[in-house]
């Protein structure tokens, strides 16, 4: 499985369809060796169903390459290569609203109501191929009062991400359809930069081209080493 993997990686595109390696017919010895192989990498998330359940996401530390467990069973865990995973790519597509209800923006708020406006107007307009918009809270004069009103507006969508490194980055899937937030912090979790992307998934979130065959290359290496 992890040398079909790798073989998978070196062809892998960011913008190609992802491929699946089901864990499903291997026996625990099996996984648990995949599992020390491919190890935890900085980004890990979550997806929630319509049937409740969950999505468990994590890459490994090999960029581009994931491991994807659905709710508790093993039987529904597999490795996937790819950009992103395909579940959380769907789940915020298919699973949220197209439209956003703008209603009265309560006593103090400032700009909240052009910023949501602009919002719905973007969201509505998005289409995949096109750029994505970015609407950056950090920059524009916005209150405690605009801020809460923005996030009970715009909702939270069936995906979050969480990228750990040096500071961290949360990526979340809101309630409407081709509208995430994309919040950034320092080293003690305040926030640095905090922003709105109308359009597909952000692009901190996926898998770079040249990340894929440098992630081919690390685990042919790894390989070897398990078998020398």
């Amino acid at each position: 499985m992890l040398s079909n993997a790798a073989a998978a990686a070196r062809g892998q595109k960011s913008g190609a369809c992802t491929q699946l390696f089901r864990l499903s017919n291997l026996s625990d010895l099996e996984r648990n060796l995949i599992a020390e192989v491919l190890g935890e990498g900085e980004v890990a998330g979550v997806v929630a169903l319509p049937d409740g359940s969950q999505a468990e996401i994590q890459e490994s530390v090999l960029a581009g390459i994931w491991r994807v467990r659905i709710g508790t069973d093993q039987a529904h865990e597999y490795v996937e290569v790819g950009a992103i995973p395909q579940i959380a790519q769907r789940a915020a597509t298919d699973l949220a609203p197209t439209d956003l209800a703008i209603g009265t923006a309560p006593d103090g708020a400032m700009n909240v109501l052009p910023v949501l406006a602009e919002t719905r107007e973007r969201a509505r307009a998005w289409r995949p191929g096109m750029r994505t918009h970015v609407i950056n809270l950090t920059l524009l004069p916005m209150n405690d009062i605009d801020l809460a009103f923005l996030q009970q507006s715009v909702g939270n969508g069936p995906v979050q991400l969480i990228f750990r490194g040096y500071g961290a980055c949360r990526v979340q899937a809101t309630a409407t359809r081709n509208v995430w937030s994309v919040q950034f912090f320092n080293s003690i979790d305040n926030i640095i930069l905090d922003t709105l992307e109308i359009g597909g998934v952000p692009i901190v979130a996926l898998a770079a081209d040249e990340d894929f065959e440098d992630s081919a290359e690390r685990l042919q290496e790894i390989m070897k080493a398990y078998v020398t």
